[in-house]
């Protein structure tokens, strides 16, 4: 569920491509004709923020492909020089603005090619069955039109496959049932093998695989548990263990709030205050500052 603004009427992708460019040569208050490149020039960060984060994401490419005819130069290489000219108060703002302009896929394409470029941890106990679980996570064809059947039998075998390999800690491997069950079946299937597991064992399944199910297998399993079935769960957790502490995981933060705040932040902003007794907007002013933060809370939207 969306919660972008877009103002109405909305400005022409010409209009708002014309607005960005005087946006990114600005220098205090007063806007030059020279080139963006020039390392001395500044950004005017909100009227960025005021332009962007009120559009979708038809719109943002719209005003992408009005900038490339107009200037002769892609927007995000604008963006890009201003990171690559970054002060420690404006890089997280200039990551951000970049992963946001960016098409959804072509951003989650460059989010997944990030992740796999980091260095693994020393759990190379659970590596195999970590890549099988990835690798068949992208892969299965996962049927959810609106005639999806769920098959109540085998509801109840796999819940009941479910329990025995979570609570007797049985060694995952690729062939294991949990990864194969969570893996391959649809959302809606899931959703009621869950419930079933719930009536018939008397908890929920992720605290079941908190409790029983060790190191990064744990995580990974429960991460996708939720995300299949329940999204708003996970990034609601995601968001506290980013901002929790004495320091906050921007770059963690950034990617949460960006890639959801066209799909579920509603239901993210509900699940984290219900768990948290606060909202995601607080947390974020007492997180961050100058552009980052106001760039953060023009996608997180109002909350009451």
């Amino acid at each position: 569920m969306s919660i972008i603004a877009v103002p109405s009427p909305v400005p022409s992708a010409s209009d708002d491509a014309e607005s960005l460019r005087k946006a990114l040569q600005v220098r205090h208050g007063r806007m030059v004709t020279t080139r963006v490149a020039s390392a001395g020039w500044r950004a005017d960060k909100g009227a960025l923020t005021r332009i962007l984060c009120r559009r979708t994401a038809a719109q943002r490419a719209a005003i992408r492909r009005a900038y490339a005819f107009l200037y002769r130069e892609p927007l995000l290489n604008c963006f890009r020089y201003k990171l690559s000219r970054h002060c420690l108060l404006s890089l997280d703002f200039w990551k951000a603005m970049i992963l946001w302009t960016m098409d959804p896929a072509e951003r989650d394409a460059n989010l997944v090619h990030e992740a796999l470029k980091k260095k693994q941890r020393d759990e190379t106990y659970y590596m195999s069955v970590l890549i099988e679980m990835l690798v068949r996570l992208v892969s299965s064809y996962r049927y959810e039109g609106d005639e999806c059947v769920v098959d109540m039998d085998v509801v109840k075998m796999e819940a009941s496959q479910l329990a025995e390999a979570i609570k007797k800690k049985k060694q995952p491997s690729g062939e294991d049932e949990v990864v194969r069950i969570v893996t391959t079946r649809s959302k809606s299937q899931l959703r009621a093998t869950f419930q079933r597991y719930r009536e018939d064992h008397g908890s929920d399944i992720a605290e079941d695989i908190d409790s029983h199910c060790i190191g990064q297998f744990g995580r990974m399993l429960k991460t996708a548990v939720w995300c299949l079935t329940s999204p708003e769960k996970h990034f609601a957790e995601v968001i506290r263990h980013s901002i929790l502490g004495l320091g906050t995981y921007e770059d963690m933060l950034t990617r949460v709030i960006v890639s959801r705040a066209e799909i579920d932040m509603r239901h993210i902003r509900e699940e984290y205050k219900i768990r948290y007794k606060t909202t995601v907007t607080r947390d974020v002013v007492g997180d961050t500052s100058f552009g980052y933060k106001g760039f953060l809370l023009a996608l997180v939207g109002r909350e009451d």
